[in-house]
């Protein structure tokens, strides 16, 4: 079975402020287990639905968009910055309109960060740092797996 997981906080649990907009902004480490044998490649998409507001989300935001990670690496250390990235791995487009990780920063309540990784039978071409329904589309018909880690995390403005 797919696990993905961090040291710094359980499904279900809160992510520490160092890992928001109010800490450093860097990006939890992360690390998966129990891969499809027949993986090539590995994405990761990490995203709030409860935007802008929980009570009443009008979007999904996301926040970080990665893929052609090889499974072998078995992990993304914390604060990894993109010339530190698995070789191979690729980036994609954030709702910030950028490449790379935006940690958590809700404006009102307390919203739900899902990390997902899917395990995929194919090396995918080159998608120009693609949106994440771009990614979703080129990795249809190539999930072999996949696993979830969501935190939860509640601004202090």
């Amino acid at each position: 079975m797919m696990m993905l997981t961090s040291t710094v906080f359980f499904h279900g649990g809160v992510i520490p402020q160092r890992y928001t907009c109010d800490g450093q902004d860097a990006s939890p480490p992360l690390a998966w287990a129990g891969l499809p044998a027949q993986t090539k490649s590995l994405a990761l998409i990490v995203d709030d639905p409860d935007a802008p507001d929980p009570a009443a989300p009008r979007m999904t935001w996301v926040h970080w968009v990665l893929y052609n990670i090889p499974p072998g690496a078995g992990e993304l250390p914390e604060g990894i910055p993109a010339k530190a990235l698995p070789q191979e791995t690729l980036q994609g487009q954030n709702s910030w309109q950028r490449t790379g990780y935006g940690g958590p920063c809700p404006p009102v309540g307390r919203h739900r960060y899902f990390h997902k990784l899917y395990a995929l039978d194919t090396v995918l071409p080159d998608l120009n740092s693609p949106t994440k329904t771009a990614l979703e589309k080129a990795m249809r018909g190539h999930i072999l797996g996949q696993a979830e880690l969501v935190g939860l995390y509640q601004g202090v403005r």
